[in-house]
């Protein structure tokens, strides 16, 4: 099969922009910066990346009479504010297990940010007093039961989207995106990087990339603060979506890289490098990062251009996966 033969329901704009971010170029004096801004992707509650999954896995619900969407997340997730603004879209209800992944002392926590835009879109939104992890929870099950119990056809999405069999598709498909752009802007991006937790974003990237004739690298920043648990999940979905599109070949080791050194001790929990990198982007660019994901990416972005391990005459994309509406959740920090 080809990337091609699998079916889409439509919620983006159509392919995300790509602009240049010269300040911070400049600023850094090394390699020349862009962005891609899942961000701007669609006109659904502010988008984001999880965004460009969901196309495949609403298209797939519908197919199977799903009448509700189930999913699961930390209280400021900015995939289930997707998955609401999905449903709304498709006609379908939602369910969200917002869990407190995030040991956060914000009082307005769980009360603005994503989860405020979840429950304006009517979601049914559910607070569970449960850790981090991006496995299956019970919390998640028992709201997949209660669904079919009240007569429901619930479809289950996995926290963020990825431990699915289709969640990496979106960003497959990405990947073939950024090679048309390429062509119109005649720029050739030697390296990416993308912030990875619950591993399909940077995962499908990798599977689309793989099947492409100039090879290039692209660099996950863990943000999860458990790199052996995302590094093999990213592997994991990498070499299922690169078979599902028919890649032909194995995935090696070194198309699979995932560094640590910037997501602190806990996932959620901004440090001062993640801090610095949404001010600086911000006061350079007027562009906006989150404390959660893109503000830990950035973080490693700038201290890889700055040390060398990114050359000088690199021409970088930095995927903007969104998750602004979380600030909110953290205005003590600033």
């Amino acid at each position: 099969m080809s990337l091609d033969t699998f079916e889409r329901y439509p919620l983006l704009f159509g392919p995300s922009p790509i602009h240049p971010l010269d300040r911070l170029s400049d600023h850094l004096g090394g390699a020349r910066i862009w962005a891609k801004r899942e961000d701007c992707n669609s006109g659904l509650a502010f988008g984001g990346n999880k965004t460009r999954k969901l196309e495949y896995l609403v298209h797939d619900a519908l197919s199977k009479g799903a009448d509700t969407l189930v999913s699961i997340g930390g209280v400021q997730s900015n995939h289930t504010r997707q998955v609401a603004a999905v449903a709304a879209k498709a006609g379908l209800k939602a369910v969200l297990v917002q869990e407190s992944w995030v040991d956060w002392p914000d009082p307005v926590n769980d009360k603005v940010g994503n989860i405020l835009l979840s429950r304006i879109m009517g979601a049914d939104v559910r607070l569970v007093r449960a850790g981090f992890g991006i496995g299956f929870k019970d919390s998640w099950h028992q709201a997949l039961d209660d669904v079919r119990a009240a007569g429901g056809t619930p479809y289950p999405i996995p926290a963020g989207a990825s431990d699915h069999p289709l969640g990496g598709l979106g960003f497959a498909n990405w990947a073939y995106e950024v090679q048309r752009q390429e062509r119109e802007l005649g720029v050739f991006f030697d390296t990416i990087v993308v912030c990875s937790v619950t591993g399909s974003t940077q995962a499908g990237m990798i599977a689309g990339f793989a099947g492409q004739d100039r090879p290039r690298r692209v660099l996950g920043i863990d943000a999860s603060a458990k790199l052996a648990e995302t590094h093999a999940q990213v592997a994991e979905i990498a070499r299922s979506t690169a078979e599902l599109i028919g890649l032909g070949r194995e995935l090696r080791d070194d198309e699979i890289t995932v560094l640590e050194g910037w997501a602190g001790d806990r996932y959620g929990i901004p440090v001062p490098s993640t801090l610095d990198a949404i001010r600086l982007t911000g006061s350079l660019e007027g562009m906006i990062i989150d404390p959660v994901y893109e503000g830990k990416s950035m973080a490693g972005l700038l201290d890889l251009v700055q040390n060398g391990e990114i050359p000088k005459d690199s021409t970088v994309l930095y995927a903007h996966l969104g998750g602004q509406p979380a600030l909110n959740a953290y205005s003590g920090v600033f």
